[in-house]
């Protein structure tokens, strides 16, 4: 394979948690080549020679992968290669190999059209925010070094199912689940850690194809759940499960087919850890419901508030030890007896295992929780550029006013009754809106008010 280096690399493919583009557009093998060529140069300079690479199930992950090796290796960088992987199970190789930097070839949940590479430089985690621009600074410099990397595999599969299996003790009560792979890389693995733990599988779209020829690989969005809801219902199924395009990101079906937000799903989880847990404080990002803290609060806990984002919520997590943090996205953080790897499988299997322990059903283990009135999560195209302008206008607005505002990620407007919440994203050019209240009525007039001016 002969690959020259892109100096005309879309600065915009650079995000705010990863590298995400559409391939044969913005992202091709010369792209990523040129990517390997700087990461390997970039981690040597921070005093690493070694690092871990995995790909999931997309079409374009394979030639990508080849080309980002051959970038890195050219550097001098010997490159343990754990194939094709969920997420969940790159970032377990990490901790297994006590090898910290590391590529992953993925698009997460984007349509099948895209891919992407998420990078770890060091022990931070996964690069976000300035860390991928300066990257991006320094890949545009073309100082790259040369050498002559060796490639090793590693397959990482049964030490990542063992682990699973002794982070988990399911009671009595066998649980029957649907479970929903979107036919993403989740597929590869699925079936076999549903199945280790006892539990009567029902399997739906768990055949990895990456065309997602069934719906479109991400649960957060009710509309990609209808088989799901369906399936639960038809076989009187305890719980619906669905995973997200690389496996790192869950959706929750109940026993009614009601779609359970993460913020609610983990209002049963700290019921359930919270006097098994040290560390009280629970983390959660921007987006969810105020039902959670209210929860945390009477539990005994101490609610945090914070950004939205993978690589962020993680690197929180670690540097102040909580226990457990979510986004309302599906992105789920158990640090108990889990390493802090967030993975839609392991999320599911945590329910199930409270499960198993109860005679109560998932709607009734959400009785009694404060009851606030939610719009979706709302999303409007803008630009890269123009994006973050928008949100300092809503942020001007909002001084104008007088409301408190959290401006952590975005503007969060709080008010006695309710908030509002608009932010751009980082995953793509658009901006984020979500509404809530006591009544829906003021949910309604919450939406008004910042969709005028939006408009």
């Amino acid at each position: 394979m002969i690959l020259n280096v892109n100096k005309n690399i879309n600065p915009q493919i650079y995000r705010g948690y990863d590298i995400r583009a559409i391939y044969g557009v913005d992202l091709d093998e010369s792209v990523a080549y040129t990517i390997g060529l700087g990461f390997g140069s970039y981690i040597q300079d921070k005093g690493y020679t070694k690092c871990v690479v995995g790909q999931d199930n997309r079409k374009s992950g394979i030639s990508l992968t080849d080309a980002l090796i051959k970038g890195i290796t050219e550097t001098g960088v010997d490159v343990i290669f754990i194939g094709l992987v969920t997420t969940p199970m790159y970032y377990f190789a990490q901790k297994e190999l006590k090898l910290y930097p590391g590529m992953m070839v993925t698009a997460s949940h984007n349509p099948k059209e895209y891919n992407g590479i998420k990078m770890a430089f060091d022990d931070f985690g996964n690069a976000c925010g300035e860390l991928i621009q300066d990257f991006r600074k320094f890949v545009e410099a073309g100082n790259f070094k040369k050498g002559n990397g060796k490639v090793t595999t590693d397959d990482i599969r049964e030490r990542y199912l063992k682990l699973m299996k002794q982070s988990l003790d399911l009671g009595d009560k066998k649980i029957k689940a649907v479970v929903d792979c979107a036919n993403g890389t989740a597929s590869i693995i699925a079936k076999e850690a549903f199945e280790m733990m006892g539990v009567e599988l029902i399997p739906l779209y768990m055949e990895s194809d990456p065309d997602f020829p069934n719906h479109h690989p991400d649960p957060f969005v009710e509309k990609n759940n209808e088989d799901l809801k369906r399936l639960v219902l038809e076989n009187h199924a305890d719980v619906g499960i669905g995973l997200d395009g690389d496996g790192d990101r869950i959706g929750i079906i109940d026993e009614k087919g009601n779609m359970i937000q993460i913020d609610l799903y983990s209002v049963i989880i700290c019921r359930d850890i919270m006097n098994k847990i040290e560390n009280k404080s629970i983390l959660f990002d921007v987006k969810c419901t105020k039902a959670l803290p209210d929860e945390i609060t009477k539990l005994g806990g101490i609610p945090v508030c914070y950004r939205t984002g993978n690589s962020y919520m993680k690197a929180k997590m670690r540097q102040e030890n909580f226990s457990y943090g979510a986004e309302l996205a599906g992105h789920v953080f158990f640090n108990d007896k889990w390493p802090n790897i967030d993975d839609g499988i392991y999320a599911g299997l945590r329910l199930i295992e409270i499960l198993s322990e109860t005679d109560k059903t998932v709607s009734q283990l959400l009785k009694g929780v404060n009851k606030y009135y939610s719009t979706p999560e709302l999303k409007f195209k803008s630009t890269d550029e123009e994006k973050f302008k928008v949100i300092e206008k809503v942020k001007e607005y909002c001084i104008n006013k007088g409301y408190n505002i959290n401006t952590i990620d975005g503007v969060r407007a709080e008010f006695v009754d309710g908030w509002a919440l608009v932010r751009a994203s980082n995953t793509g050019p658009d901006i984020t809106a979500r509404f809530e209240a006591t009544t829906n009525e003021r949910a309604i007039e919450l939406e008004k008010e910042f969709m005028n001016l939006l408009k």
